[in-house]
């Protein structure tokens, strides 16, 4: 992945204010590259604990351009769950462990510490039986958010640049674009910001601070930030807050993704930005698709209500019927379909599935179901497996349902960037208590949870849960 990053890319260290760039940077990301590199060999699989500081980019840089497959973890997650991952993927190397929250007990068997100039404190197997990551393979990201699938996306090295290309054509970004980071680098989304700006020479300012707290607006003033990324969450508290992009004289480009966001907000957005000549893009995508599926250009935000907008470049789309076949007609309702070089290569659930070549093709059933119209716009009305999103992460309904199953009945349906939980017969206690655990599992804020008593679940004739009536009830 080193062709991402361009000669003139900027990394500024919101805390320090210090800035990485030119030779500089190059030279850092190539001593952490000779460090998982024997010889012309690369190590294999690599774990960076995604922080977001310049060490993390370095080290995550540095893998890409020894050629190794990288996996990027969150570095909150706790120490059962990290060494999950590590028994299942078998990594060579476990880096950042100095920001890892699970590596406090110090590293698991068949692992040993030790500390490098280049990478920092690191964990490094000394164990047969390191995983062998296929050749094309170079990012591995979790797509399941934090239910506990270890299930992770396998993207090639193509798909990771053809998607950076692909968003900064998009949004017509050029050097002179300064994007802070507003999510995590282990989302999908967040290490989209990432990718599209170093592609194209411009400044990426990495801070840990919320998007909703005055720390981070600090840090947007002062070094003039001209484009900010979020999911609907945050723009919903972006309104209450009485975001005014007036004040931040630089910033033109707002982008939206991670889930739908009301059609009100995408009309207030957008009025905002357009009184200080900015503009708000809706985009669509999947971990799966490496980030963006589609675009929708400020210009038809008014004409496409509803609308993710056209394939990005080198993408194209289509809508599959229940009977199997495909179509591009307008007005067909079905599962869609996207074709494109920034497809993964399949899943991995365990070690060996790393060494496994391209099994996709660069198609991908997104399972959404929605329509294309005359032009080629895509509008998405549901999904076909049960999946809902809280605060942009995926969460899995069915996960959802087993863990609270203990308390009786229970149905969770999916809600605007929240998961609603129906519980029968649970009372005001109990749904509190439900919804305190639901959040701790999901390592999520409660807020993005509603917990809800009912004397009885609607029920279908067959005896199923009737879930249609219970989204009428959100």
């Amino acid at each position: 992945m080193t062709a991402l990053l361009h000669p003139d890319a900027r990394l500024v260290d919101a805390r320090s204010g210090g800035a990485l760039a030119g030779a500089r940077l190059r030279a850092r990301v190539d001593a952490a590259a000779g460090r998982l590199r024997t010889g012309d060999r690369p190590a294999g699989l690599v774990f960076v604990a995604a922080s977001t500081d310049p060490d993390t980019v370095v080290r995550y840089l540095g893998a890409g351009a020894a050629g190794c497959a990288v996996a990027l973890l969150d570095p909150g997650l706790a120490r059962p769950r990290l060494l999950q991952f590590v028994e299942r993927f078998a990594p060579a190397v476990v880096a950042g462990v100095a920001g890892l929250a699970g590596a406090a007990g110090g590293p698991p068997p068949g692992y040993r510490a030790e500390d490098s100039a280049a990478l920092g404190p690191v964990w490094s197997r000394h164990a047969a039986g390191a995983a062998e990551p296929h050749p094309d393979l170079g990012l591995l990201l979790a797509t399941s958010g934090s239910t506990g699938d270890p299930k992770l996306v396998r993207l090639s090295r193509r798909a990771v640049l053809a998607n950076a290309e692909a968003i900064a054509q998009s949004l017509d970004l050029t050097g002179e674009a300064v994007a802070p980071t507003t999510l995590p680098l282990f989302y999908t989304y967040g290490l989209s910001v990432l990718h599209s700006h170093l592609v194209r020479g411009a400044t990426v300012v990495l801070t840990a601070e919320p998007l909703v707290q005055r720390p981070f607006w600090e840090v947007a003033r002062r070094h003039r930030i001209t484009s900010l990324a979020a999911v609907p969450y945050q723009y919903e508290m972006l309104r209450r807050l009485r975001f005014d992009p007036a004040a931040y004289p630089g910033l033109r480009t707002l982008t939206q993704a991670g889930g739908r966001l009301r059609p009100e907000l995408v009309g207030d957005f957008a009025a905002r930005m357009a009184a200080v000549g900015g503009a708000l893009w809706v985009m669509y995508g999947q971990t799966e698709a490496t980030a963006r599926i589609a675009v929708l250009p400020p210009e038809h935000l008014a004409d496409r209500p509803g609308s993710v907008g056209r394939p990005v470049p080198g993408g194209a789309l289509s809508v599959r019927r229940d009977d199997g076949t495909e179509t591009t007609a307008p007005g067909v309702t079905g599962e869609v379909v996207y074709r494109g070089p920034n497809v993964m290569m399949g899943y991995a659930e365990t070690a060996a599935d790393l060494a496994r070549p391209d099994e996709l093709g660069g198609v991908l059933h997104t399972g959404d179901v929605g329509h294309l119209d005359a032009d080629g716009f895509l509008y998405l009305t549901g999904r076909r497996k049960r999946m809902g999103k809280i605060f942009g992460v995926r969460v899995n309904l069915d996960d959802i349902e087993r863990t609270a199953a203990r308390y009786g009945p229970v149905a969770a349906v999916a809600g605007d960037d929240r998961v609603r939980v129906f519980v029968e017969g649970a009372d005001a206690s109990a749904t509190r208590s439900i919804r305190t655990e639901l959040a701790h599992w999901l390592d999520t804020h409660s807020s993005g949870l509603e917990v809800l008593g009912l004397p009885r679940l609607p029920l279908l004739p067959t005896g199923k849960i009737d879930y249609r009536e219970l989204e009428r009830l959100t």
